[in-house]
């Protein structure tokens, strides 16, 4: 019998050490791998795809400063504190948007944000004088190199929605709200305002079409059978503005290795959709364009 225990006790342990050493080499070693583990899970429906491409997004946003994500100066919608209400009030309504940094002479002067629901308590009081430099909140400020993951908590923590990007040298370089972050990992987030049945790429008449500027550039590489530089921009948006250098007006065109880019819509924030002009002799899916 009592050669029976250590045989009992060593299998047993040596069991456990199995075990052991089974889970730990089996785990992933790095974010690659990982991800490999996350499509194999999809592959045996152990998770669905759109839960796969959330935890791929977290993951991503953890590499990522707030440089990477942040609405560019050049499409930011200012207020300037001394407007009246008559001058600002349009460009509100126009935008779509619900908060908008106010300057004071310049765009690297921040005062502070404007909550556009902040403005209904002078819709009710025809004498009341609304100036922004009594209703305007604190500006939050955020370096370019500051990294995405803990800016988001932040945001959730300190409740707030939004913030001014600023490079090392104090200049704004831009803005970055709390939307923004959260479409990196749910994918982008439609409003009231976004038309839900529209297609990134549709044909119009002949060789004339209508896209929307947060088409991926590979996406219309490969739809259009062409091959647009993309080193400096991953949209066609961002192709527009770099060849620009401003932000375009609705009507503005452009001519880009033969294919015409009509602006359609747009606001001061960003370009929304353009008008295509396809070069004559294109071929697309090996056809002509006609």
């Amino acid at each position: 019998m009592s050669d029976d225990k250590p045989h009992s006790s060593n299998g047993s342990s040596k069991s456990i050490l199995d075990k052991i050493v089974q889970i730990f080499t089996g785990e992933p070693k790095n974010k690659e791998e990982l991800v490999e583990v996350l499509n194999d899970a999809q592959d045996r429906e152990l998770i669905k795809p759109e839960t796969k491409q959330m935890i791929k997004g977290v993951l991503e946003v953890a590499d990522m400063r707030v440089r990477d994500i942040m609405i560019p100066r050049s499409q930011m919608i200012t207020l300037d504190i001394t407007q009246p209400l008559s001058e600002f009030l349009p460009i509100i309504l126009d935008s779509g948007h619900s908060r908008f940094p106010v300057v004071n002479d310049n765009i690297d002067h921040v005062e502070g944000i404007l909550l556009a629901k902040d403005l209904l308590a002078y819709g009710f009081e025809e004498n009341k004088k609304c100036e922004l430099k009594d209703i305007i909140r604190p500006a939050i400020i955020v370096p370019e190199s500051k990294k995405v993951e803990p800016l988001l908590k932040e945001f959730r923590s300190q409740r707030y929605h939004m913030a001014v990007v600023v490079d090392e040298y104090g200049g704004v370089s831009g803005l970055v709200t709390i939307e923004d972050i959260l479409e990196l990992i749910v994918g982008e987030i439609e409003d009231e305002t976004d038309d839900a049945g529209e297609q990134e790429i549709k044909k119009l008449v002949n060789d004339v079409y209508q896209v929307k500027a947060l088409t991926d550039l590979a996406d219309f590489d490969e739809f259009f059978n062409c091959d647009f530089d993309k080193e400096d921009a991953d949209t066609l948006g961002g192709l527009i503005l770099n060849h620009l250098s401003h932000m375009p007006k609705k009507g503005e065109e452009i001519s880009i290795n033969d294919f015409i880019f009509k602006i359609t819509a747009s606001d001061n924030r960003r370009i929304q959709t353009l008008q295509v002009t396809v070069p004559k002799t294109h071929t697309i899916n090996g056809k002509i364009a006609d």
